[in-house]
């Protein structure tokens, strides 16, 4: 039997505020060819989390502490769609090939996610050509825009 605990909560909590991406991954999977990849991802309030889309598998989101803005676009970078998970919203399914973007609103929190595995990274023509990538210029500008963009927002520009 695999679990979470509030206590591993903590600690990956921690361990995500240490590291220079802010976040901090235990996979429940036992190997990352595994065929459902699934995750526990603490990811503190400014880790940036560029637009992007999984062609092969759907993808689960569940929140297991915090909040998080969830974004989903359209290939311009248009918001199609926008949810707090972990308010209202308790759990979220996106379909294979959906543009979206996460923001953690809350230190410590901590979300879970699956989808179809091996593990593959995200390609570039899979990351919004539309967005900064990870350290370039910009992302904290686009951060602050995921925070209050809304369903018929267009798509974020430098």
């Amino acid at each position: 039997m695999k679990t979470i605990t509030l206590s591993d909560l903590q600690q990956q909590s921690e361990a995500a505020a240490q590291a220079p991406r802010l976040r901090a991954h235990r996979n429940f999977h036992p190997e990352l060819s595994d065929p459902v990849q699934r995750l526990a991802i603490a990811m503190e309030p400014g880790t940036y989390i560029r637009p992007h889309r999984h062609p092969h598998t759907f993808e689960l989101l569940l929140p297991l502490s915090g909040r998080f803005v969830v974004l989903n676009f359209d290939d311009n970078g248009t918001v199609t769609r926008r949810v707090i998970l972990g308010e209202e919203c308790k759990a979220l399914e996106m379909d294979a090939g959906t543009w979206h973007a996460v923001l953690s609103l809350d230190p410590g929190a901590v979300i879970f996610e699956v989808k179809h595995g091996g593990y593959q990274p995200v390609q570039e023509q899979d990351s919004a050509p539309w967005a900064p990538a990870e350290g370039e210029p910009g992302t904290a500008e686009l951060m602050q825009w995921y925070a209050t963009a809304q369903v018929g927002d267009g798509g974020f520009r430098l």
